[in-house]
């Protein structure tokens, strides 16, 4: 793939998930949206299971599993349905995704220059700081240019 192609699909994946994004600083509450949303409608467990199809004691069980964190994507989604609810589902990555390629390629440039650099003062020939850097920076770019599936190896 090449570097355009992966920088145009970053940015767009970025662009889709931002909108997520405000969501981070909200959290599910403590006892799960299945059964704080079944009890806003002033459903009873009994009752939300009977729509479902299901025993009340699944449902029961089903609520906890979510409020634990332990019910499965599938199963959550057909109860959301039950209520009338969509299921939201994403990752929302904690730093913009540019970054996280840009920043390993330059973790990468820096262990190979480094490398070199320490090789060479061990001959007495290091280079100055100022032209690691630049070396760094435009090993960098050649690694961001190449295959990203080469940056994580």
């Amino acid at each position: 793939m090449s570097s355009e192609f992966n920088n145009l699909r970053v940015e767009q994946l970025q662009a889709t998930v931002k909108a997520y994004g405000v969501l981070l600083a909200k959290r599910a509450p403590s006892r799960g949206w299945l059964k704080e949303i079944r009890e806003a409608l002033g459903r009873t467990e009994r009752q939300q299971a009977e729509r479902l199809g299901i025993s009340g004691s699944t449902l029961h069980k089903s609520e906890q599993s979510e409020a634990e964190e332990r019910i499965t994507l599938g199963q959550l989604r057909k109860l959301a349905d039950g209520l009338n609810c969509e299921l939201v589902y994403a990752l929302v990555p904690r730093k913009p995704l540019t970054e996280v390629v840009q920043d390993r390629a330059k973790q990468l440039a820096k262990e190979e220059v480094y490398g070199v650099a320490h090789t060479m003062s061990l001959e007495d020939q290091r280079p100055t700081d100022e032209r690691i850097q630049k070396q760094v920076a435009r090993r960098a770019e050649e690694l961001l240019r190449g295959k990203w599936s080469n940056l994580w190896r």
